[in-house]
């Protein structure tokens, strides 16, 4: 359809068409997702490559002091008179060695072990046998005794490897080894670039002088240093570390150190999808409710945020700033206490029923939509406040000139809406929507203090109605201590969030119009 046709749609045929091309936009929204996924890792590989090339370059014209640095780093910037930079990197060599030896192989050395003898009860007979497993996470065999009563008693507890701890200080030691990786290609490139400053006749950079530029060219280097390395160590390890948790059998039947744990493969994967029926449903059934209380709970707030924003900014409505102050004491009020409040007013005894002389089950009917209606309907009061502010501020930048002349052109209230403002609004708060969206789909505090996730059903594992997959991945953790699956849960969370944000924000016009709003 061309534009003279588009332009002589009625609204209603409009937004079927917008609709339509929407949804017919996702094949190819995700077809240029695995594009940008192809081209990420195909740059990466090029980039590895590249740079074993140049790794193989500086070497092959490299002069004895470089091709040193090889070996033993900061040894090419010391013979090149940059030693205190030299020492420098020979310091970090000794410090990653003294770790790596002294620390971190002790752990990486019982990441896979074998033939650990794990105690096995036949259920039928309820002896206790003792099997061999291959690549258990930990070197020690548990040793046990049967005591005065006959059941089997660990002897050594106290000396027991610790699974956990292996694999936490495992991938510690993986992530201090990239960046010594990181290091080391950085001192060949040194030594190559004082060898070439030597060459030419000219004096290296002393270390002061380069230390100063970490204050002025290179200072976001300054400035970025340290928000990385808490980056690795609070966020990268613990992702790292999860993905791992879920390829092992790391549940409550296996708790470190009294039992060691081990890898299982893709078992976890399947037990969620597949292999566990009770599992598998409760799997699709809480996925479906998050899909739709996310798609709710977000175009809800966003939508009548927007209404309430164009009411109070109405020319002709008074006391704006007052109307504006009780909605950000709204939002002001610590949501989790409106939630406890909720969650008492709404209860099946509770002030409300009490109020009514009813009996409605708000947040307990096991079989109606009662809680699901409810627990949207609390989350756009304490939801609404805040896209009503942002679209405050989005309204009074508008420029004037541009409802002038669609006034001057005959348009009315609502065409200025349609052609004006809701686009404007849209384009500028589209990331926002999807990082709403997202956060909607981890929103953990909304149905945890109000329902946590009940009332309980038949058909569920573990889990309520209204459990949304995060707080299902909380009761696995905190309430069976099945990390496993949980592992598996939140893995399986960031792949549904990254895809569809990406997806979502590529098909937008912030992302296809990033300099201009037409």
């Amino acid at each position: 359809m061309d534009f003279l046709d588009y332009v002589q749609l009625s609204t209603g045929q409009r937004f079927v068409y917008k609709l339509k091309s929407f949804f017919l936009g996702i094949p190819g929204a995700i077809s240029k997702l695995f594009t940008i996924i192809g081209h990420f890792f195909a740059s990466f590989f090029g980039m590895i490559v590249n740079g074993f090339k140049g790794y193989g370059s500086r070497f092959a014209n490299g002069d004895g002091g470089t091709k040193l640095s090889y070996i033993i780093m900061g040894a090419g910037n010391i013979l090149h008179k940059q030693i205190g930079k030299g020492l420098i990197f020979l310091a970090a060599e000794v410090a990653y060695f003294a770790f790596l030896f002294g620390f971190g192989m002790n752990y990486v050395s019982e990441i896979f072990c074998n033939n650990v003898n794990i105690p096995v009860t036949d259920p039928n007979t309820g002896t206790v046998a003792y099997a061999a497993y291959n690549g258990v996470i930990g070197n020690e065999s548990p040793v046990y005794q049967d005591n005065e009563f006959g059941v089997p008693e660990l002897l050594n507890s106290d000396t027991l490897d610790d699974s956990n701890k292996i694999l936490l200080f495992s991938v510690l030691t993986l992530i201090v080894t990239i960046a010594f990786i990181a290091i080391y290609v950085a001192n060949t490139k040194s030594a190559y670039a004082s060898q070439k400053i030597v060459e030419s006749g000219k004096k290296p950079v002393g270390l002061v002088a380069e230390l100063k530029t970490f204050l002025d060219e290179r200072f976001h280097v300054t400035l970025l240093s340290i928000p990385t390395v808490l980056l690795l160590i609070f966020t990268v390890l613990p992702i790292v570390y999860t993905i791992f948790i879920a390829f092992t059998n790391y549940d409550k039947n296996h708790q470190p150190p009294g039992k060691l744990y081990w890898w299982v493969g893709f078992d976890n994967f399947a037990t969620v999808f597949y292999s566990n029926p009770l599992t598998s449903q409760t799997f699709g059934r809480i996925l479906l409710w998050t899909i739709i209380w996310a798609v709710f709970a977000t175009f809800s707030n966003y939508i009548l945020g927007i209404v309430l924003a164009l009411m109070i900014n109405k020319k002709g409505i008074k006391f704006k700033g007052f109307w504006r102050t009780m909605f950000v004491i709204t939002a002001a009020v610590p949501q989790f206490v409106t939630l406890l409040v909720m969650r008492i007013l709404l209860d099946d005894k509770g002030a409300i029923n009490n109020m009514l002389g009813t009996n409605i089950p708000f947040l307990t009917d096991t079989t109606g939509l009662w809680p699901y209606v409810t627990v949207i309907l609390v989350n756009m009061w304490v939801g609404i406040p805040y896209t009503m502010l942002i679209s405050s501020g989005l309204l009074m930048n508008i420029p004037e000139d541009l409802y002038e002349s669609a006034r001057i052109d005959g348009a009315n209230a609502f065409q200025q809406f349609t052609k004006i403002t809701f686009p404007y609004i849209f384009f500028v708060t589209t990331p926002y929507l999807i990082t709403s969206f997202v956060g909607n789909i981890n929103n953990f505090n909304v149905i945890y203090f109000l329902t946590a996730g009940g009332p309980v059903a038949d058909g569920y594992d573990r889990s309520g109605r209204t459990d949304l997959l995060v707080t299902w991945l909380y009761k696995l953790t905190i309430n069976n201590s099945d990390f496993n699956l949980a592992a598996v849960i939140g893995i399986l969370v960031f792949v549904i969030c990254a895809a569809g944000s990406l997806i979502t924000f590529n098909m937008s016009k912030a992302s296809k119009n990033e300099e201009e709003f037409s």
